[in-house]
């Protein structure tokens, strides 16, 4: 579905991206690994159009998107959720999920004035669809929440929720158990697995918590140092020299050959 072909994005001397490539098959749950730095995040935004590659390709289904402004691949079903949840925090959480889809009546100045009828209409399946996706949720008696109110799981849940309310093919989360307690992260991950087995959502995962990509992800792909290491199942990945490498260092793996010697 996505294809990443040799792609590097510099920060005047810093290389974050430095040749990556992969793929991500459709239908799939694929968790992006790697110790911090490695540029799993700086990639995602180049993917998702927030950041522009200095080389490399992208394509999506075979079209290039390189490039492609957010906004544009919002349309053609490529979202992207955030580390730090971006809510309309003064707005409740069915508003905020109300707000997703594009091109509505409303955005007009002449349906403002002249089609209140159409507008009402709208907004009324608007909001029939976004307490579909609480009750999926199970987040319906936040509905009137404010939305910054929420904790951060629930902010989580709401991102996720966002996804829903438009015709997402492929989502890419960015470490999305971060600051969230484990009976939330339980409740994130049954979503996420009811969309791929459902809905068919093709999903990316960047996340540091173990457990939560065994439970989830395969294949699992490992990036260090801006570049792709190894890919595979969880248990092949935690096997592979490489990767062992790049999460504890030269000096203690070569320490811990010795001790086993």
């Amino acid at each position: 579905m996505i294809v990443v072909e040799d792609v590097h994005k510099h920060f005047g001397g810093f290389h974050a991206v430095d040749g990556a490539s992969l793929t991500i098959r459709e239908g799939s749950i694929t968790g992006l690994i790697g110790p911090n730095g490695a540029g799993k995040t700086t990639l995602f935004n180049v993917i998702a159009g927030v950041l522009q590659p200095t080389s490399g390709r992208v394509t999506m289904n075979g079209e290039d998107i390189t490039g492609l402004p957010p906004h544009t691949l919002f349309h053609k079903g490529l979202l992207r959720t955030f580390q730090i949840a971006h809510e309309f925090s003064s707005m409740t959480v069915r508003e905020n999920l109300m707000m997703v889809p594009g091109g509505q009546a409303g955005e007009t100045l002449w349906n403002a004035w002249f089609r209140r009828g159409r507008i009402a209409e709208e907004e009324r399946a608007l909001a029939e669809k976004a307490n579909e996706v609480l009750d999926f949720l199970t987040i319906s008696h936040l509905a009137d929440e404010k939305a910054g109110n929420l904790s951060g799981g629930q902010k989580k849940l709401l991102e996720l929720g966002r996804t829903m309310m438009v015709d997402a093919r492929i989502v890419f989360l960015d470490e999305v158990g971060a600051g969230v307690n484990r009976t939330l992260l339980n409740t994130i991950g049954d979503a996420i697995l009811r969309l791929n087995r459902e809905r068919n959502y093709t999903f990316v995962v960047i996340e540091h918590d173990m457990d939560f990509i065994a439970r989830l992800c395969e294949p699992v792909i490992c990036m260090a140092e801006g570049k792709v290491l190894a890919e595979g199942t969880l248990d092949e990945i935690k096997a592979n020299e490489h990767v062992i490498e790049a999460y504890l260092g030269t000096g203690l793996k070569n320490k811990q050959k010795v001790q086993a010697q």
